[in-house]
């Protein structure tokens, strides 16, 4: 079943929200792929695999952190959405809930009818008329509602980490992102999306074995550089790591975005990080911004890609998104856009050079030249400067579906503390602004908030809160 014929008119104010699919040419590019078959980890906060726009899209998961399902399918952490944003973004297959809700609704009026002519016939002493034949209701699947995300044909692995806050399980962030990683190369990914970071380019030594198997093993590692939103001026690990495809983000005018995204050597490639708009966990959507939003759109190009040539290795993979990206800022490669910004149409179709290595350089390379070593060291760093205090802020249940105000009342974000330690982890992406309703009024228009920092690019940051916005439980006047 298609999920692009649809025309606007029949699509939800969801999927009209969807500018980037057309400015970025992934509609174009779905003429040739749409993902069929490549796996894509999302290694994240946990993927509600209930959502309608993600049915049949996860087919695995694990949880890495002891404090979720087994499945990695239990939103998790201070920010439990995030992981479903990401998902939808990077495969949804849109619903068929509009559909669902007709044919029940005419199902439900032919069923009035027959009982209404049975009854006047009886009265009547006629004999009843024929049983009509049953309206038949649609499955639960793909549709022209909701988000259909840039490979909506791939296949997801959910891999839920617990971050920010101290893990209530007590597995450490510098445990569970090598496990989380190792585990979706052996289950066979071939694309794994890091919608998360640090404020630091370092990384610990323990994360070297994990990072140099999925080079090993031909698996493509996409990163959001971060946001200044969330307190990040620089790109920090693992989007600084060798060989990892870092995405930085762009607003609607295809500039770099101030709030939404960061800057840094190892930017690979831009693409749109707001305004965005996802899937959350029990069914509801948010508009949102991020380099979390911006690298899925990335992975869904290499899936696309890994599926249109399914012999192609990694680094050509890499290398056909940077040589096709429209070039921006200044000219060449520079520390905002990297290469440009996205064209997956280009990425997809181009006549492209077979590039020697890895634009992103390779950390095989690294770990032998920096640790001095051939070899990865698999023991744990003595220090891996990952926080362990833990957040004043209790952890936020994801948003339930708000009915659209009729006053303009908006959700207002919030920040989270952050910790002043060597590596702070957390999840770089989503302002999330507000919550639409998927089963009750779908083509509502919402409002929307301004931005949460008024950093320019060229200002130092400060010791900024180290999480974006989180979406309160209801609305403020």
């Amino acid at each position: 079943m298609t999920l692009l014929g649809a025309s606007s008119a029949n699509a939800d104010a969801v999927r009209d929200s969807e500018w980037w699919l057309e400015s970025s040419g992934i509609t174009k590019a779905w003429e040739v792929s749409k993902g069929k078959g490549v796996k894509v980890a999302v290694i994240d906060t946990g993927i509600d695999t209930s959502h309608p726009d993600l049915v049949g899209a996860v087919v695995g998961g694990k949880d890495v952190s002891g404090a979720g399902d087994p499945d990695g399918s239990k939103p998790l952490g201070n920010l439990p959405e995030h992981g479903t944003l990401v998902a939808t973004l990077l495969a949804g297959r849109g619903n068929n809930s509009v559909a669902i809700d007709a044919a029940r609704a005419e199902a439900e009026a032919q069923q009035i009818a027959y009982d209404r002519a049975v009854q006047e016939a009886e009265a009547a002493g006629e004999t009843p008329p024929v049983k009509p034949e049953p309206i038949e209701v649609p499955a639960p699947g793909p549709g022209p509602d909701g988000v259909v995300g840039v490979a909506p044909e791939a296949e997801l692995l959910s891999v839920s980490l617990w971050m920010g806050t101290e893990n209530p399980a007590g597995i450490s962030v510098e445990d569970q992102v090598p496990a989380a990683v190792i585990w979706a190369v052996d289950k066979g990914a071939r694309v794994i999306n890091m919608s998360l970071g640090s404020t630091r380019p370092e990384w610990p030594v323990s994360w070297d074995r994990a990072f140099k198997y999925a080079e090993d093993h031909d698996v493509v590692v996409v990163a959001a550089a971060g946001n200044r939103a969330g307190g990040m001026n620089q790109v920090g690990a693992p989007a600084t790591i060798p060989g990892v495809l870092t995405v930085a983000g762009i607003d609607r005018e295809g500039k770099a975005s101030v709030d939404s995204s960061t800057e840094g050597i190892s930017i690979g490639v831009a693409a749109p990080a707001e305004p965005l708009v996802g899937g959350l966990p029990d069914g509801g959507y948010a508009d949102w911004s991020g380099t979390s939003g911006a690298a899925p759109l990335v992975s869904g190009v290499a899936a696309m890609i890994r599926a249109k040539y399914p012999e192609m290795k990694a680094p050509q993979v890499i290398n056909r998104i940077l040589y096709t990206a429209r070039d921006a800022g200044k000219p060449g490669v520079d520390n905002l856009y990297g290469h440009g910004i996205l064209d997956a149409n280009a990425a997809l179709t181009a006549d492209v050079p077979m590039a020697a290595e890895n634009p992103m350089n390779t950390i095989t390379e690294w770990i032998r030249v920096h640790r001095r070593s051939a070899k990865p060291d698999t023991a744990p760093s003595l220090d891996p400067g990952v926080s362990t205090e833990t957040s004043d802020i209790a952890p936020i249940a994801a948003p339930q579906p708000q009915a659209p105000a009729e006053d303009g009342k908006i959700l207002q974000p919030v920040l989270v503390l952050g910790f002043g330690a060597l590596l702070l982890f957390t999840i770089v992406g989503g302002s999330t602004h507000y919550v639409r309703s998927s089963r009750t009024r779908r083509r509502a228009e919402a409002a929307t908030v301004g931005s949460v920092a008024s950093l320019k690019l060229d200002e130092p940051g400060g010791e900024r809160d180290i999480f974006d916005d989180l979406p309160e439980s209801g609305p403020k006047a």
